[in-house]
């Protein structure tokens, strides 16, 4: 190590719904730069005193807060009012990324290519216009909580019945809740890391679709590093991951997550700010696979707050 970071903060567990991911990745992470040396100290804003992070004497923040309070803006602008540097996005393109409409209308904006889809609000949702929504929709689609991760809440419905059913469950979530074409076809993440891109990972589950299960449960779930893409269109996957991140104005290091529909065309899905470090996440063996261990990763990571 040639840095020193000083006292280090690891920001894990917090409130949300992704809580359990949250507090193994920031173990793991701890772990990590304990490991090597760092002074670090875990930090869990829903058991610590968070406002006295500067009176404690920390020096810069890992954040590992998955999901609200982590991911959307709330703990990067509490940091920056502290005057405490911290890992991964600013307050705004924390925002922007967390919600997945507003991501969405950006990349559209900028001619990338994604899903088609339409923003149901809890308060003015009418039940009736379900079968013309997925009429519109190509007849079945995916119901995302727009604030939340690691698919909780999330859905394929090919019904009206079911998508009514999809949405009562998705607001319990949150009020707004995306809807998104179904996509057949193959699905696929880019890590991104100090301006670099991580080889991509191409994803198989025998589940419905890459869900919570399968990220975070499931022992059946098949990771491809190299993907298995020939030059020509993994080039093209890696240039859109880089101006998908971009575009939201994210920096640092993050995850760009795609479909590779059964036409050859890539959908952008989402950006992940603050990806799961945890032994079975996507960051990780992308990393894995560029040369870095994970405590390289870790630690390279924390230099973006130098």
């Amino acid at each position: 190590m040639t840095v020193d970071f000083g006292k280090v903060a690891v920001l894990l567990g917090g409130f949300s719904a992704e809580r359990e991911v949250s507090l193994a990745s920031g173990n793991a992470i701890l772990k990590a730069l304990v490991d090597q040396g760092i002074n670090a100290i875990a930090v869990d804003p829903k058991i610590d005193d968070i406002s006295l992070l500067k009176k404690q004497g920390f020096d810069r923040a890992f954040i590992a807060l998955h999901g609200r309070g982590g991911e959307d803006g709330v703990i990067q602008g509490f940091l920056t009012t502290l005057g405490i540097p911290f890992t991964g996005c600013d307050v705004l393109s924390s925002a922007i990324a967390m919600d997945k409409s507003k991501t969405k209308q950006i990349w559209q904006s900028y001619q990338l290519p994604t899903a088609n889809y339409q923003v149901i609000l809890k308060e003015s949702f009418d039940p009736s216009q379900c079968a013309d929504i997925l009429g519109r929709l190509s007849g079945t689609v995916m119901v995302k909580p727009v604030n939340e991760g690691s698919s909780i809440g999330m859905a394929k419905v090919s019904s009206a019945e079911q998508l009514i059913t999809a949405l009562d469950d998705a607001f319990k979530f949150d009020n707004t809740v995306l809807l998104e074409s179904w996509i057949t076809g193959q699905e696929f993440t880019v890590s991104m890391l100090n301006g670099k891109v991580l080889p991509a990972i191409r994803m198989h589950t025998e589940n419905e679709f890459y869900d919570y299960q399968a990220k975070y449960q499931s022992t059946e779930t098949q990771y491809f590093c190299p993907c298995g893409l020939d030059e020509e269109k993994l080039a093209e996957l890696n240039q859109i991951a880089s101006d998908a991140f971009n575009a939201i104005g994210c920096t640092g290091w993050g995850r760009v997550d795609f479909m590779l529909d059964e036409q050859g065309k890539w959908n952008l899905l989402e950006v992940n700010t603050v990806p799961g470090m945890t032994p079975t996440s996507l960051v990780p063996k992308a990393a894995k696979q560029a040369g870095y261990s994970f405590e390289q990763l870790v630690e390279e990571i924390l230099k973006q707050t130098v």
